[in-house]
């Protein structure tokens, strides 16, 4: 049996690899293009998580990467993580978050589940612990991957967990299933 801290971590490194895989095979448009009308596009969730994970993995515990993070000055526009500018690369994002992870691995081999960090920007209830951190980013890292497979779905109709492991019936016929759902919908709604 695994111990807890090693179980939330292979949680969290299976949806970093679920997000690094909605990205291969794309082109730089499609990588890229907003998707929802809030903006959703597959690397800029890449470029949050990196983000994030720097600072809960990182000053959370007094431990900074020392990696500028212009888009989160306090002149930035509150999104700005959320998207790549042109002059960032596809190569350069997916390193910022491999880089987060190293940064990470360090930090869960110092800290037990019960080491006690703080959270500057969540003010007074700044105080938690890695325990607590953990969930927290294997949280938010499922609801972003979420977010990558409906957005690459819309993109060319990749669908899955990961490779060799889509997790669906593809002999099942999806259409049908689709002009089910639509009819049902479409019933309930007159």
């Amino acid at each position: 049996m695994k111990a807890p801290k090693d179980t939330l971590v292979e949680y969290l490194q299976s949806a970093r690899d679920a997000m690094v895989w909605k990205v291969e095979g794309l082109s730089d448009y499609d990588a890229r293009r907003p998707l929802t009308p809030t903006g959703t596009n597959l690397l800029g969730l890449i470029k949050h998580l990196a983000s994030v994970e720097l600072g809960y993995f990182g000053d959370t515990f007094g431990r900074p990467s020392g990696i500028a993070l212009p888009w989160h000055d306090d002149d930035a526009d509150p999104n700005d993580d959320l998207y790549l500018t042109a002059e960032e690369s596809r190569e350069w994002v997916l390193d910022l978050y491999r880089t987060a992870w190293a940064h990470a691995a360090v930090t869960f081999e110092q800290c037990e589940l019960d080491t006690v960090g703080r959270v500057p920007w969540w003010g007074d209830k700044g105080e938690v612990t890695l325990h607590q951190i953990l969930v927290h980013m294997v949280t938010e890292t499922y609801r972003h991957a979420g977010h990558a497979d409906i957005v690459r779905e819309t993109i060319d109709g990749a669908a899955g967990r990961k490779p060799g492991d889509p997790n669906l019936d593809e002999s099942y016929d999806w259409p049908a299933y689709v002009a089910r759902v639509e009819q049902a919908a479409r019933s309930a709604a007159s």
